[in-house]
């Protein structure tokens, strides 16, 4: 096919060789197959900010670092340049979050390099060597919904641990490769300790992943891993080999906010008593 004009410099570095199909066109980026050497390996081309129709941007980069102070300062600012600024760093933020992801064991795309708006990663592939499917396009039974939901958030447990919260997990950037899920699509990961947003992301995330295995396995709906797990995290118990139950019990003790003010009330009338039976003992007297 012809090749893409954003992916035409990798080629021209050497780093591309031909381009052999378009998989997918997403909300923020499209994704081709492309070969390199005797590898096939995957390009996602990142859409610029105008045609992306990803949402509330500015949420999902609260409490990213910019190290250089002046593409900080000018992407504040919202200058050309600072827009440039503020695109690099959406574009580099999932090869960052797939580098230590893979460091910590976390089922993703292995990333090579990230130029000019395009990642260049791994292909996942099912056994066969076809592109895997998304977990979405999957008819699991039972027993695979369970053994692959315990995959999962054995993966969310390993992304939390290293800081990262996927932001946008669902049935639709998941693959399915010989040996289970692959999490893929992580431009709108966040920080899970500098967002505050971070907690409220996290329980969708697995909230999702819990309704989506649990239409094929209803027991799983009972369970409550986003709350035990986010829990764990913020006490600091939080390990990749940490046990979980599935359960948790909220704090049901709320301030009765009626009772408290009617013991201010009664407390201030009885002040008042007080003060007004001692002026009329001094009259008398």
């Amino acid at each position: 096919m012809k090749i893409p004009n954003r992916i035409q410099p990798l080629v021209d570095d050497g780093l591309i060789d031909d381009v052999v199909r378009r998989l997918k066109s997403g909300k923020e980026a499209d994704v081709y197959t492309v070969l390199c050497g005797e590898e096939i390996r995957c390009a996602k081309v990142y859409k610029e900010a105008t045609q992306r129709s990803f949402k509330q941007a500015v949420q999902y980069q609260e409490g990213r670092k910019v190290r250089n102070t002046r593409n900080a300062r000018a992407m504040q600012k919202g200058s050309k340049f600072g827009r440039k600024q503020q695109e690099e760093s959406w574009q580099t933020a999932e090869v960052d979050a797939l580098f230590r992801l893979a460091n910590a064991g976390v089922r993703v795309p292995q990333p090579y390099i990230c130029l000019d708006g395009v990642l260049l990663m791994e292909l996942i592939t099912d056994a066969d060597g076809v592109v895997a499917p998304r977990l979405s396009d999957v008819i699991l039974s039972e027993e695979e919904a369970v053994a692959d939901f315990e995959t999962m958030i054995r993966n969310i447990v390993r992304m939390l641990c290293a800081g990262i919260v996927h932001g946008d997990l669902s049935e639709f950037n998941v693959l399915m490769d010989a040996d289970g899920p692959v999490i893929i699509d992580l431009p709108q990961a966040v920080d899970a300790a500098a967002n505050n947003h971070a907690e409220t992301m996290f329980e969708r995330d697995v909230n999702n992943m819990t309704e989506y295995y649990g239409q094929f396995a209803p027991k799983l709906l009972e369970t409550r891993y986003a709350k035990e797990i986010w829990a764990l995290y913020e006490d600091g118990k939080l390990t990749p080999e940490s046990p979980l139950t599935g359960l948790f019990a909220e704090d049901t003790h709320k301030a009765d906010v009626d009772s408290l003010l009617d013991e201010i009330i009664a407390a201030e009338d009885e002040y008042y008593d007080r003060q007004r039976a001692m002026k009329e003992r001094d009259l008398d007297h």
